[in-house]
C-alpha cells in the first residue's frame, strides 16, 4: 500500500486556500499571459498594501491556507531578488526598499493560516538563457524564498510555459527538499499534490487519491507519466472573477455569485478536493470591497449549512452497511463522510428508509469518499438512514446528516 506523508494528509485537513495573484501585472490593465508585452518598474506602487487585510478576509472566510505569487511568467519579482532587476527593489514602491513576500508571510503566521508560496518556473524570454544557466537562475531565486523567510509550508510551480522545456529537475528537488524537508510541493517533479487539469473550480469523480499520472499545464492535453503510482490529493484552482487571474477594472461584474460559489463548494471539499481560491489585490494593494465581501459570505454560509448535525455518530456497523438511527422521524437532505484511512471506497450509495413502513429508498450513489464527501439530496422524513460500501474497503469515520435550508 502506498502510504501518504503526514504533511499530505495535513493539506488535506486545510480543505480552503486563497490564492493572491499580485504583481507588477496588477498596474497594467489588458496584459494577458505570454502576451510579451513590456510592463515598465515605474508602474508598481501599491501605497496602500496591507497584507494583513488579505489575510484577515481569508481567515474570516474560513481559509486554512493562503498562497502568493511571488514570481510569474514576466519574471516580475514580489521580493528584493539578488538575481533579477526586474524586482521590487527597482520600483517607487517605498523607494525600493518593500518586500511584499515578507509581508505577507508575517501576515499568514499573525492570522494562523498556513503558508504558500507559487512560483513559475518559466518566464518571458527565458530560453535565451542555456538550460544550465536558467536551472542555476531557478535554483538562486527559489533558495531565497525558502532562507529567507521562515518556514514555507507549500511551494506551488506552475507548468503553464515549460511545454517541452527540460529542468535538471533531480537538482532543484533535492535544493528546495535540502532547504524544507517538510514542504509540500503542487504538481511538479517530485510531488506532494496535483492539479485537477482545469480552473474552473470542479473535481472529478471518482476523485482517486492514488494515481501515475499528472495533467500539467493548461496549454496542453498530454499528462506526466510518473514512474510510479503515488498518493496525491487534489487541489483545485478557480478565480473569484470571470476572466482574470490578476486585477482588472474590466471584470467587477463578473465576481462569482454565491449560489455559483456553493456549487463549487459541493464539486471540490464535496468531493474530498482541497479548494484554492484566487482573489487579485488591486492597485492599492488591498483586497476589493466585493469580492471581500463575496468571500465572507461564501464562508459563513458554509458554516451555517453545516453547523448543526443532527446526530453525533452513526448507531451500528454491520459488514458494509453504516447505520444511523433517530428516536423521531426527521427531515434529511445531506449526508458528509470520511474515510478512517483515506482512499478505499470505491463505490458507495446511500438509501433511507420510510418513516411508517416499506423498503428502503436509495437517494445519492457515489464513488470515492477520501477526506470528505458531502452528499446532498431532495428532503426525505425518516428515521433511518444506512450508507452502503459497494466496493473496496476500509472504514467510515464520519457519518453525519443534516437538513440544510
Amino acid at each position: 500500500m502506498i502510504k501518504p506523508k503526514n504533511e499530505q494528509l495535513d493539506f488535506l485537513e486545510w480543505e480552503f486556500g486563497v490564492f493572491f495573484h499580485f504583481g507588477i501585472r496588477t498596474f497594467y490593465e489588458g496584459h494577458k499571459d505570454w502576451d510579451m508585452k513590456d510592463m515598465p518598474l515605474s508602474g508598481f506602487n501599491p501605497t496602500k498594501l496591507d497584507c494583513n487585510q488579505w489575510l484577515k478576509v481569508s481567515k474570516d472566510a474560513g481559509a486554512k491556507y493562503a498562497i502568493l505569487v511571488c514570481k510569474h511568467h514576466d519574471g516580475f519579482a514580489n521580493w528584493p531578488s539578488k538575481y533579477t532587476g526586474y524586482s521590487v527593489a527597482n520600483t517607487p514602491w517605498k523607494n525600493g526598499s518593500g518586500d511584499v513576500v515578507q509581508e505577507f508571510t508575517v501576515a499568514c503566521r499573525a492570522h494562523g493560516l498556513k503558508v504558500g508560496l507559487y512560483y513559475s518556473p518559466a518566464e518571458f524570454g527565458f530560453t535565451k538563457k542555456s538550460a544550465a544557466e536558467y536551472d542555476d537562475y531557478f535554483i538562486n531565486q527559489v533558495s531565497e524564498l525558502l532562507t529567507n523567510y521562515g518556514k514555507i509550508d507549500y511551494l506551488w510551480f506552475d507548468g503553464c510555459g515549460s511545454e517541452g522545456h527540460t529542468y535538471d529537475s533531480n537538482r532543484i528537488v533535492k535544493v528546495i527538499r535540502g532547504l524544507q524537508p517538510e514542504i509540500l510541493l503542487f504538481n511538479m517533479w517530485d510531488p506532494d499534490t496535483r492539479w485537477v487539469g482545469n480552473e474552473s473550480g470542479y473535481a472529478h469523480m471518482p476523485n482517486e487519491l492514488r494515481v501515475n499520472a499528472l495533467s500539467f499545464s493548461v496549454k496542453t492535453e498530454t499528462k506526466d507519466e510518473l514512474d510510479n503510482e503515488r498518493f496525491l490529493p487534489v487541489e483545485c484552482d478557480i478565480r473569484m472573477r470571470r476572466h482574470n487571474w490578476f486585477y482588472s477594472d474590466a471584470d467587477e461584474d463578473t465576481i462569482k455569485s454565491l449560489d455559483e460559489l456553493i456549487g463549487i463548494y459541493y464539486y471540490t471539499i464535496g468531493r474530498g478536493a482541497n479548494l484554492l481560491l484566487n482573489i487579485a489585490p488591486d492597485r492599492r494593494g488591498l483586497l476589493p470591497d466585493k469580492d471581500s465581501i463575496r468571500i465572507r459570505e461564501f464562508g459563513a454560509l458554509i458554516r451555517e449549512m453545516f453547523a448543526s448535525p443532527l446526530n453525533v455518530g452513526f448507531s451500528s456497523k454491520n459488514d458494509n452497511v453504516y447505520t444511523v438511527e433517530f428516536d423521531e422521524p426527521k427531515l434529511i437532505n445531506h449526508v458528509t463522510l470520511r474515510e478512517k484511512v483515506f482512499g478505499f471506497v470505491n463505490k458507495y450509495h446511500i438509501k433511507c428508509y420510510p418513516y411508517d413502513y416499506g423498503e428502503p429508498i436509495k437517494v445519492y450513489q457515489s464513488d470515492t469518499i477520501g477526506r470528505r464527501a458531502v452528499c446532498g439530496f431532495p428532503s426525505f422524513f425518516t428515521k433511518r438512514i444506512d450508507v452502503v460500501i459497494e466496493e473496496g474497503g476500509g472504514d467510515i469515520a464520519e457519518f453525519l446528516c443534516y437538513f440544510v435550508k
